[in-house]
Formats: C-alpha cells, sequence, structure tokens
C-alpha cells in the first residue's frame, strides 16, 4: 500500500469518527423521552364497554360502594372525625421564606399506627379568596417539589393544604418491628403490604391524613369550598379520596391513573397502592372516576401529559372517556372531564394546566 492511499484510509476514518461524536452531541435532548414512550402515545384501542364493568344506576348505588369503600379502608361505616395531635401555628420552613402572598403556615401533625405520623402545611395567603385547595404531591420527593404549584394558588389567592405520600419527607419512614420478621425500616411503599391485616389497610396512610385535616379545618376555619389537586401519585390520590369524601367539590389528578386494563406499559403498574387487589375489587378506576364525578356541583378531571416521560403517556383514555361521560349523564348530577396537555414533555403540572385549574375552580 503507497502512503497516499494509506493517507487517504486514516483521514477518512478520523472524519467518520468525529462527525459520528458531533451528531451525538447535538441531539436534541428531548429524544431520549420521545422514544422512551413512543409507541404508547400511538396506542389505540376501541371504546370500552362499561356495561362490563359498572353498575351505577342511582345515587343510592354510589352511597353503598363508598361505604364499603371507607369501611375497607378504616374499619368504620363512615368517615373518621378523628382530629390532629398537634397544630404549631407560625411555623417556619426556610425554603418557603420567599413565598408571596404567604400570611403563614401552620403545621399539622397526624400520628397513625405503627409509628407513621404525617406532617401537612397549611399555607395561609395574606389576600385570601376563601378557598382551599388541597395538594398533594407525588413519590418524587416532598411537596416542597411543589413550591412553583403552591405559589401559582397563593398568587390566585387560595389557601393550600400541602400533603406528601407516606414515607415521604416531610413525613416519617418508621421502624416496625413484625412478629416473626423483625424490625423493618419502611421507606418504599411496596412494604406497606406487610401491615395488612383484617384489621388494618395500610391503604389508609394515603387518606387519613386529608380526613382529619379536613375535621380541623372545617370545625376552625369558614372555606367555602375545598379542592383537590395532584401530580403523579399525588393525582392517584385526588382520584380515589374524592371519591369517598363529598366535601371535595371538584378534584383535578395530573398524570395519576389509567384502568389497571390499559395499562400496557411497565412505566405505568406503578407503586403498591395503584393495584391494591382488595381496593380494586371493591371499586374499580372507571367506578372511582364516575365517584369522584358525581354530585351537585362536583367535578373530577383528569390532565394526561401527552408526552409525559414517565407515565401515563398519550391518548389511551380515548376508549372509555365518552362511555364514562355517558354514565354520569344518565346519573344526572357531576361532571368528568379529560384534558390532554401537548405543552411540555416533563412529569409535572404545566403552567396551562395549572391556568385550566384555576379557571375551571373559578367558573
Amino acid at each position: 500500500m503507497n502512503k497516499r492511499l494509506k493517507f487517504i484510509i486514516i483521514a477518512s476514518f478520523t472524519i467518520i469518527f468525529f462527525f459520528g461524536i458531533f451528531i451525538g452531541i447535538n441531539l436534541p435532548p428531548i429524544a431520549e423521552s420521545n422514544f422512551s414512550n413512543s409507541n404508547h402515545v400511538e396506542d389505540k384501542f376501541t371504546e370500552i364497554n362499561l356495561v362490563d364493568f359498572v353498575n351505577f344506576e342511582s345515587e343510592s348505588d354510589i352511597i353503598k360502594k363508598r361505604h364499603e369503600l371507607i369501611h375497607f379502608i378504616w374499619k368504620t361505616d363512615q368517615l373518621p372525625n378523628d382530629h390532629p395531635n398537634t397544630i404549631e401555628s407560625d411555623f417556619l420552613d426556610v425554603r418557603f421564606n420567599d413565598l408571596q402572598n404567604l400570611n403563614k403556615i401552620n403545621k399539622i401533625t397526624i400520628n397513625m399506627k405503627n409509628d407513621f405520623s404525617a406532617s401537612v402545611y397549611l399555607f395561609l395567603p395574606k389576600q385570601s379568596n376563601e378557598k382551599l385547595i388541597i395538594y398533594y404531591h407525588g413519590h418524587s420527593g416532598g411537596f416542597i417539589e411543589g413550591k412553583q404549584t403552591i405559589q401559582k394558588f397563593l398568587d390566585s389567592g387560595f389557601s393550600v393544604a400541602a400533603f406528601s405520600m407516606p414515607l415521604i419527607e416531610p413525613n416519617n419512614q418508621p421502624i416496625v418491628k413484625l412478629d416473626n420478621i423483625g424490625p423493618i425500616k419502611f421507606f418504599k411503599h411496596g412494604q406497606l403490604d406487610l401491615l395488612e391485616s383484617k384489621d388494618f389497610s395500610s391503604i389508609s396512610y394515603f387518606f387519613t391524613p386529608i380526613n382529619i385535616t379536613l375535621n380541623h379545618i372545617s370545625k376552625n376555619y369558614s372555606f367555602t369550598d375545598y379542592y383537590m389537586v395532584g401530580i403523579s401519585g399525588g393525582g392517584w390520590a385526588s382520584t380515589v379520596y374524592p371519591a369517598i369524601d363529598t366535601r371535595i367539590s371538584k378534584s383535578f389528578a395530573v398524570a395519576g391513573s389509567l384502568p389497571l386494563t390499559l395499562r400496557t406499559q411497565i412505566d405505568d403498574v406503578g407503586d403498591y397502592e395503584q393495584y391494591h387487589p382488595q381496593l380494586y375489587s371493591i371499586a374499580n378506576y372507571f367506578e372511582l372516576y364516575i365517584m369522584s364525578s358525581y354530585g351537585q356541583n362536583r367535578e373530577f378531571v383528569q390532565i394526561f401529559n401527552k408526552h409525559d416521560p414517565c407515565c401515563f403517556a398519550g391518548n389511551l383514555y380515548e376508549s372509555y372517556y365518552q362511555s364514562t361521560e355517558n354514565i354520569i349523564a344518565k346519573l344526572k348530577h357531576g361532571k368528568f372531564t379529560i384534558v390532554l396537555d401537548d405543552t411540555h414533555y416533563r412529569h409535572d403540572i404545566s403552567d396551562f394546566a395549572k391556568d385550566l385549574i384555576i379557571e375551571k375552580i373559578n367558573n
């Protein structure tokens, strides 16, 4: 091989190598998220016949189902009437010092079975519209991660009761001594199954703090309306709890759930609470959507992020939206709404969604 040919070969490989690096560096950063859910976004299902899943003919059917859920979660015949263990008025958390239109934070502490505890922050605005939003954050850190959402609601005059999921800051991670097992540190929702018994459901850890906080607030404040907003796991909570407690007039679940039959992607399966067999044998997701929607001046809104890199992306809701609306119309009270948010590529509550929520609440 002469020197000229060798030089051409080496030069060609060098150009190809550096061109490959350049292309890799300059790929759009959003590409990975798009590819991970590309099949999901395009999934198409034929419309689901809810006759096979829902048997609500009248309000009495919904009330009966609600009582069954309450009995399963709390082993009582009606919503518990318990109140918080402690209230710390003018609580200081420096992470929220820069919030605007904030008068003060009251910290509500709720102790539960097996040394579990929940800490709820009640953000009270300087200029108030006398309405309360329950904000429930998801698995990705405590409600500090929802600070921008809390600020948006404060800006509009809402008081905000902020919740984190069980075992997520500022809630604790207790060590529980279990018979025949020993001490277990609880830090993941899947472990909660170890605490299930005929006398106790660990699903209560997700909802007891909301119930107790509302008991306290309804007794000590004069809010005219209660609303609920959640993202991800908090969106799941904002789906189930309003089905149980009609004090919530409008609820908004962002990237919160799909019916189990539509979860064909591994990221959509979710944590323990999303597929708890006993819970969904009492009320499946279709029934929960209807129960959260049903009632005078009540509405349940599902917001799906079309390009969500985490879960529940795309348009799978099309297979049950219309038939669910039809059942609500037949029952004559309530409203069920689904919104597809294509304004961003995050697992989050977008600015578009926040504005939509505020608009719907105020209408």
